[in-house]
């Protein structure tokens, strides 16, 4: 039997993040040390940090793979289709996990929104998001991407995304791409049910 070297160094990965997020659950996040989670693990402190660079950076696990699939589907996106309707299709497309991996993701998403601590870390992934969507709007519109309006989209598709893993977190019973759906045609046609009231 052959062994691949991607498979492993995935199946590392994934062992030292849901090691990582198990502890935090438990213990806290500020609580929690490097070497408590390279020891659950099973790994040593020093393949801790060829995969990550700090504990936070566990939490958030590959995010920058994330980020980089919905720049590429943004940028590969039907151009008769509306901006807001692209965004949609690909937040909702680069969040369609698997069934297997959404406890995972819900303690990842339950540190993230919840722990203080990783508030300003937060901020650094966001801007890459903000970063590639406003790259997107600003293509179709024709300005530049730090140009008002690509700006508002950019930080306003993501509050409509966060609060759609907030109640997809609270709630339990829905489904992850049914409450962005929601969120994005709420957002798109400007909350449509707040002009009769």
């Amino acid at each position: 039997m052959t062994v691949v070297v991607g498979d492993v160094r995935a199946e590392t990965r994934t062992r030292i993040e849901q090691a990582a997020l198990d502890l935090f659950a438990r213990k806290g996040f500020e609580q929690v040390t490097t070497d408590e989670i390279a020891d659950a693990a099973g790994i040593s402190r020093r393949t801790f940090f060829r995969y990550f660079a700090t504990k936070a950076d566990a939490v958030w696990g590959d995010f920058g793979s994330h980020v980089d699939r919905l720049d590429r589907l943004l940028s590969t996106a039907r151009t008769d289709q509306p901006v807001l309707a692209s965004i949609c299709a690909a937040y909702v497309e680069v969040n369609d996990y698997a069934a297997a991996d959404l406890p995972m993701l819900r303690q990842r998403m339950a540190l993230i929104l919840g722990e203080p601590a990783l508030q300003a870390h937060s901020q650094v992934r966001y801007a890459d998001v903000d970063r590639v969507v406003a790259e997107h709007v600003a293509r179709r519109a024709g300005q530049a991407p730090d140009a008002l309006l690509p700006r508002l989209v950019a930080t306003t598709t993501r509050a409509a995304a966060t609060t759609a893993f907030e109640v997809w977190l609270a709630d339990g019973t829905t489904s992850l791409g049914d409450d962005l759906h929601a969120a994005f045609d709420q957002l798109a046609a400007g909350f449509p049910t707040l002009r009769t009231r």
